[in-house]
């Protein structure tokens, strides 16, 4: 038998290694810290003080509203995403020209201008409306314009390296009728740029900060800003149990979104 030949790493490889590694560590460790500081008895003391989740429990306690307010406006601009954003980078893709382009850069308004000036926009302009200024929807609104051009531009950026027009034609010249084309063609090709859609979504909605500071009344504080408050006026170890009830909520909901992106399409 051949024996295997071992493949040598250069230098290079071992340095970009080593420096990959201590850019994670760099990153991680703050979060690591601050885990640790949320089951710490007393921050000022360190470890020796030992281990509580009570920290934990109190921020489930006195923040669960915001927390579940956050989970549900963040599913919610997932749903509004996919419903406007699929739709629109189907059309994108098969619409060429400056008008599509100049529609495409337009959709990436709200995310080059600085979010405060986003939510004074939707405040002088609809904050009169009725009671939606004090509704949990006037944040949805405000989180679907910044999250949107992220939904359409993954998808986009699949549907144009596939040729979905042939695929189209070929389906069409078999009978199939429009929804039977985008449902059984188009959607499963662009399955990819959905997945990671929903992701940067999910993760931008529950986490933004700067355009919910002004859409949030008392009555609708969302987990970003409820988090700042607990840093701000409250002990330390309760604004880091925040970050640990934040991982608790974010990551089951990206593991369960990779799980679906990796399942294949069945036949």
């Amino acid at each position: 038998m051949k024996k295997i030949a071992k493949v040598r790493r250069s230098p290079v490889f071992w340095s970009l290694l080593a420096f990959t590694i201590g850019v994670a560590g760099f990153l991680l460790v703050p979060v690591v810290l601050s885990v640790l500081t949320g089951l710490t008895k007393n921050q000022f003391v360190g470890l020796s003080s030992g281990l509580t989740l009570q920290w934990v429990f109190k921020v489930w306690d006195s923040y669960q509203d915001s927390l579940w307010l956050s989970l549900g406006i963040a599913l919610a601009c997932l749903v509004s995403t996919l419903v406007l954003g699929v739709p629109a980078a189907y059309v994108l893709s098969r619409v060429q020209g400056k008008m599509a382009r100049t529609i495409e850069e337009l959709l990436m308004l709200p995310v080059a201008l600085p979010g405060l000036a986003t939510a004074l926009a939707l405040i002088v302009t609809y904050g009169a409306v009725g009671n939606f200024r004090t509704h949990w929807t006037f944040i949805l609104v405000g989180h679907v314009l910044f999250t949107l051009p992220f939904m359409v531009r993954s998808v986009l950026a699949v549907l144009l390296s596939v040729d979905m027009h042939s695929l189209e034609e070929g389906a069409r010249s078999l009978g199939a009728t429009f929804l039977q084309r985008f449902t059984g063609i188009v959607l499963p090709n662009c399955r990819s740029g959905i997945i990671a859609g929903s992701l940067m979504v999910l993760t931008l909605s529950i986490g933004e900060f700067n355009m919910t500071l002004l859409l949030h009344t008392p009555l609708t504080q969302t987990l970003p800003v409820g988090l700042a408050d607990a840093y701000a006026s409250l002990r330390i170890e309760v604004g880091s149990a925040y970050t640990i009830v934040f991982f608790m909520m974010i990551v089951p909901l990206l593991i369960a979104l990779q799980l679906a992106g990796g399942r294949k399409v069945s036949k």
